[in-house]
Formats: C-alpha cells, structure tokens, sequence
C-alpha cells in the first residue's frame, strides 16, 4: 500500500509536467480543422468530446490546452492523455484506465459479502467500471472501521490488483479478521442512588461469564455500546434524575490488544417531581379527552418514559382522526428551588390527510380481494393509523405471508393525500402429508392428505385425504364455512358425512367387539358442526402478543342406515404475550367433552379423545395415554384435558432466522378419562356394562422440556425433548419427537 501512495504522488507530478510541456509544445496558435482521438479501446470518440472544452473552428492556444488537459484527466477515465497537432487537426491521444473485470473478498465471516458489494456499488466500484485506486482505499478505510466498531482491533486487510488482459484488471480483497477483544471489566463512577451491579445489569454488553463463550456478550460492540449507554440514561430519568449526565467513557484496550476496561464516569444530579402537567396548542378533540391518553401523572416522580409515552399516544389519537402528520412534542418547565418540573404538551395536529389509494404488492398468487377485505382503513376516507396497522396485522393472521410490511407515502402535487402501500411475501400454502400405522379397528392404515390453505389465490381451504385400511373401509367428505361477525370474532358450520365398514372377521378387543354387538358393523354418521373463534393474535405463524379461542361442537343427525347418535363439545384457547428481550410467554389449554344420546349407549369408540405426543403432551407417543382395551392399546375417552406454559424465543445471534425459527422451554400437562368396564352378570352372551370414570387430577401426567419449530421451504419442522413426570407402568414414554410436514 506504501507503494501505492508514491505511484499516486508521482502520477499527479507526472499530471503537472504533462500540462506545463503540452502548454510549450502548443505554444503555436492555429485555427482546428479537425479533431481526431487516439488510443481508445473501450469509450467512443463522444465521450471525449463530451469532455473536451474546443470544437472545431476554434482556435487553439496554450490556455485551452491546459484547460483541455486537466478536463480530460479530471474525469478519472485516463492514465496519460496527451495533445499534438498534425496540421490544422488536433489529436488527442489517450490511455484509458482499466476496467474492473473481477472482484473477489475472502476471509469476510462477520460481514456478509454481499453486504461489502453493495456497499462497493454505492461509492461506484463495481464490475466494468473503470477502475480507481482511491476508491479502493475508500474500501479498505470503511471496512476497517466496521471491524474496530465491532471489537476486532487486529483485522487486516490486504488488496491486490492484478491485469486480466484487454484492459482489464482483477481486485481481491484479504480479510483476516482476527479474533475480537473481549472486555475485561466495565466500570461505572459516581453512582450513588444505585448500586452498579443493578445498573450493569441494564446492558447488553457484560464482562466474562459462564456462558459469555456462547452468548458473547463480552465481545465490544461500538453500537451495541451506544446502545447501553442510553439505557443507563433513560433508567435514570426514568426516575427523576432530570439533569442525568455521561461526563465521559473511556475505552482502553491493552497492548496484546486482547482484552478491553470500559469506566464510564457519570453525574447523577437530584430527583425532580412533577408539579403540573397542561395541555396547548390546538386541539380537535376535547381537551378532557385528551388528558386521558397522558400517562405521566402530578406529583410523581418525572419518568421521560412516560412523558415520552403520552405523547405517542397522543399522535396515535390524533393519527386515528385524521391527523396522520400530527406533531406533540412536551415542554419541561424546570424549577430548581424546590426541584419539580411542570410539563407542557403542546399539539399541532397539522391538516387532516385523506386516502387516495390502498395497493398491494408481493400477492402473486393471492387475489387482491382476499387482502382488501381484511382491511379496515377505507379509500377517500381519512387516514386512521390504528387502522392501518390493524390491516396489517389481519394480514399477518391469515397464515399466507412470511412478511407484511406497510407504507403510507404523500401523494406528490397533494398536501392532504396519502397512499396506503402493503408489500407482502408470500409462503408455500400447501401441504402434503403421509402416514402408515396401525388401528385396533383398522388395522394397518396408509394415509396420504393434500391440504391447501389458499386454494387458487382464494382465500379459501380445501383439504383431501384418502384412508386404505386393510380389511375395512372408511370414506366420507363435508364442508364448513366461516362468517365473520365482528372484529376478532368468527362463526363456523358445516357438515360432515362418514361411512365405517368394519370387516366382520376383524379381530377385535372386547370392548370393540361389544360396540359392534350392540350397534353393528357399518356405521353412516351425518354430524352437524358449528364453532365459534375470537382471535386478537399478531401474527398466525408466530405470535408475540394475543389470543385465540375456539369453542366447536358437534353432534350426529339420526338421518339413514345404521346411525349413530352421539356429540361431542370442545374449547381449546391459547395466549401470548411479551415477557422480556425477545422472549414470549404462552400458555394453553384444551378441553374436550363427548358422550351418547338416543339408542346409543356410550360414545363410539372411533370418536373418543386421545393425548399424548407433539400437539398435547410431549415425551409419551401420541396417542396413548389414558384408559387402555383388553389387549392393551390405547382406546381413548369420552374426556380431555390438556393444558400447559411455553416460554418461546427466537434462535440467538442469529438474525436471519428470527422469522422462521422459534425456539421454546415448555411445561405440558394432561390425560384422558374413559369408561371402565365389567361383564354384565344378568346376560347369557357377555355383553359389558360401562361406568365413566372420575376426573381425577392427579392422574394428570406432565412432562417439561425444550423444542423447536422451523418453518422451512419444505413444511413445518418441529422437535422437542421432554422430561415426563407422574407416569405409570403402562405409559408409553417417548422423550424424543420430531414431526414433518411438506409445503408447496
């Protein structure tokens, strides 16, 4: 690189004396008949006579060759240019500069290299540009700075440039990055109102720990220490400490350039409470109306949190009317007699501003119709930004996009139009899944399912399935709809038909065999369904905040053959919210309820409930727990009760796989509760005389553990590793599970 520096210092004297000669050489005026261009091998002539400062029929002179001169050099397109004269022609001979024909970076890991391109296509060093030595010094600067500002002092970087032939050079970059220097200790001076342990605990940045290997949370980040330094200035004015100060921070590295000591010196000032809190400027709603949306409240310690909060919540009220622009700032009035501040929050609501448009952009398979009708902010109306935001929540909760973004751009030429811009990115919507297992009543089953939650762009599920069941055979089909009535609330019916032949030389527990002694061995069920759902989670594939319930039952309409009269009722709710960092707690539970009516005695036992595995409990095999038949599978009940906690967060220090990766500590409970049986004494052909069984809790099992969910292009992943509790010797564990599920 020293090397470099002389050859540009040489070039600009070698610019100088080249001007100087070319002035004494044309010393000569002559009027130019012809201008003719010498040594282009990439550019055309016009580009030089872009540039050149003479035409033809103008005289030339020692002042229009020099100026002649620089302008050529000064686009950056030559190495020499020179001037000559070969009669009343001007000839311009010049030596284009290369043009970047390659570019390669390696040893890049903290830094994407796409990233770097970018970068390099911004400052104009790209493939087939001319190539240009202080832009790659530009580079160079630029990356070692990103480097120090994320800890790694010893980085280096070497470039080399290298001819590929017809004028064309190749770059490569060298990064070895080195490792980052950790930090030794922080230090915090003239803390008085709280311990420094309490005040490091606000920061991300942390000195050595257990887990600092893991976490590194011990390697220096310039941003990442900005950032703590604005935590520990809002948690002091956050309780009072109005005039809080940073007098200065010291970040020393040591000479082995390994290690860091952080002290950050610091004035703490006096508490301030607040005397008054007024409202000014021009208000479009009542100003009692007004006071309800501010948080920071009289004779309380300041807090700029919720100063700070008021005001959003202001412009978010003023947003809802209209008011898109609207601007509150507060006013501290401060005493420092009696230390209390008065707080003035003026408003400026600016002019109410209109939707010209709504557009969606991204749905190349999904009907604009299907997302506009989850919009609630209207064309022509004025603009709510409540509303907005809750279009693009109601997008998010559909399940169809793996991002939803949202822009409200001016109208140009209008003061008072704004369009509504919603950009989304679609994901796979279909499904197909494949099962082989074995039934007590069917025996061994091949299940194939082909799902699709946006069929054609429509909005619409449609979902088919197909069951071989050797030795019996069990088809059916139905339909549901569902009607929003309201906001978060939703009705569904349908109705669902279901044939069961069962093989008359099937080989059968007891309790299968009396069902069929009872009722026979074909079944038609006709069930009517109708539920109902009040949903208000953010987002259908990963929530972070809100609710879902769902209450559905069913029940079976004696209609034709052999039917059967039973129905069945279940709630299953879930909740979410924001617990800390990026962490989200959960918690969920099911509860279902069946049982006969009419000429049917018990619950068929193909409708009972069952528990166990990935979607209720995990660590025992799906399916299995509760009330067993006489050869020891598992039957089911005519009871469910499921429930549970989760604690999810996204995968650490990576970014990249927040949205399709979500990772989870869980606790999960429940069971299922059934009939028991006895040989009724008083019939000569054995048949069995049912009692339900008590819903005892403590024949709950539990299980407690830690998962993971991936949403990858080829379906849903999930696995999880659980711990069960309170089992019995005839449970069936299965610690580890793992589920997969294909998209398209």
């Amino acid at each position: 690189m020293k090397n470099m520096k002389i050859i540009k210092v040489l070039h600009y004297l070698n610019l100088i004396l080249l001007v100087t000669v070319t002035a004494n050489v044309t010393a000569q005026e002559f009027v130019i008949d012809d201008i003719r261009v010498e040594g282009l091998q990439r550019m055309t002539p016009g580009t030089i006579f872009n540039y050149l400062p003479v035409e033809i029929g103008d005289t030339f002179n020692d002042e229009i060759s020099t100026e002649s001169v620089r302008a050529l050099f000064g686009t950056g397109f030559f190495d020499d240019v020179r001037l000559e004269r070969d009669g009343d022609v001007l000839v311009v001979i010049v030596k284009e500069r290369p043009a970047i024909g390659s570019i390669d970076i390696s040893g890049n890991d903290d830094i994407k290299t796409e990233d770097l391109m970018k970068g390099l296509d911004e400052i104009g060093f790209s493939l087939g540009q001319v190539f240009n030595q202080s832009q790659l010094d530009q580079l160079e600067r630029e990356l070692r700075r990103q480097y120090t500002s994320r800890g790694k002092y010893g980085v280096k970087i070497e470039s080399t440039v290298t001819p590929l032939g017809n004028n064309r050079v190749g770059v490569r970059v060298d990064i070895s990055e080195g490792k980052a220097a950790r930090i030794k200790q922080i230090n915090i001076v003239g803390n008085h109102a709280f311990k420094e342990g309490g005040l490091l605990d606000l920061f991300e940045l942390t000195g050595p720990t257990l887990i600092s290997f893991l976490t590194k949370t011990d390697q220096y980040s310039r941003e990442k220490f900005a950032g703590d330094l604005e935590k520990l200035a809002s948690h002091y004015r956050d309780n009072g400490y109005i005039n809080f100060d940073i007098d200065s921070t010291q970040v020393e590295l040591t000479p082995d350039r390994k290690e860091i000591y952080i002290t950050i010196n610091i004035t703490e000032g006096v508490q301030y409470m607040v005397s008054g809190i007024k409202l000014a400027g021009e208000f479009i709603l009542p100003e009692e109306e007004l006071f309800l949306y501010i948080v920071a409240r009289q004779n309380n310690l300041f807090s700029l949190k919720s100063v700070t909060d008021s005001t959003k919540f202001l412009t978010d009220r003023l947003g809802h009317e209209g008011y898109a622009f609207a601007n509150v700032n507060f006013i501290p009035d401060i005493n420092e007699e009696d230390k209390t501040v008065a707080i003035t929050f003026f408003v400026d609501p600016g002019q109410r501003v209109y939707v010209r448009r709504i557009t969606f952009m991204g749905n190349n398979k999904t009907r604009d119709e299907v997302l506009r009708r989850e919009m609630r902010q209207q064309e022509g109306a004025w603009i709510s930004t409540p509303m907005v935001e809750r279009g693009k929540e109601r997008l998010q909760r559909l399940g169809y996009f793996e991002e939803v973004n949202v822009e409200t751009p001016a109208v140009a030429g209008a003061t008072d139009l704004v369009d509504v811009n919603y950009t989304v990115e679609e994901k796979a919507f279909g499904e197909f899944t494949a099962g082989l297992g074995y039934g007590q009543i069917q025996g061994l089953i091949i299940q194939t399912s082909i799902a699709q939650d946006n069929f054609l762009g429509s909005g619409k599920r449609i979902q088919f399935a197909f069951i071989t069941a050797f030795d019996n055979r069990i088809y059916g089909g139905g339909f549901m709809f569902g009607i929003p009535i309201s906001e978060n609330n939703t009705i569904f019916a349908g109705l669902n038909y279901e044939n069961t032949n069962l093989s008359e030389d099937g080989f059968y527990a007891y309790e299968v065999q009396d069902f069929i002694n009872r009722e026979g061995d074909q079944f038609d069920v006709l069930r009517l369904t109708a539920a109902f759902a009040y949903d208000t989670r953010d987002d259908a594939t990963f929530p972070n905040r809100g609710s879902q319930h769902r209450l559905s039952s069913e029940i079976s309409v004696p209609s034709f053959g052999n039917p059967l009269e039973f129905y069945k009722i279940t709630y299953k709710g879930q909740y979410f919210r924001p617990a800390f960092w990026k962490f989200v707690f959960s918690l969920k539970g099911e509860v279902g309820y069946g049982d006969s009516y009419g000429d049917t005695d018990i619950l068929p036992f193909f409708e009972n409930f069952y528990a166990g595995g990935p979607r209720t409990v995990r660590g025992f095999e799906e399916n299995t727990l509760g009330p067993k038949d006489s050869f020891g599978n598992p039957l089911g009940g005519y009871m469910k009760l499921v429930g549970g906690s989760e604690l999810l967060f996204p995968v650490p220090f990576i970014k990249k796989a927040a949205d399709s990766v979500r990772l989870s500590m869980f606790f999960d409970a429940g069971n299922v509760y059934g009939y028991t049986s006895r040989i009724n004494p008083s019939d000569p052909f054995g048949s069995l005389i049912y009692t339900k069984q008590d819903i005892d809790l403590s024949k709950l099992r539990y299980s407690i553990g830690i998962g993971g969910t991936w949403i990858s292009p080829f379906g849903v992943v999930s696995a999880s590793w659980a711990k069960p509790f309170n089992t019995q010797p005839f449970d069936q564990i299965q610690m580890f599970q793992f589920n997969f599920g294909t998209s398209f």
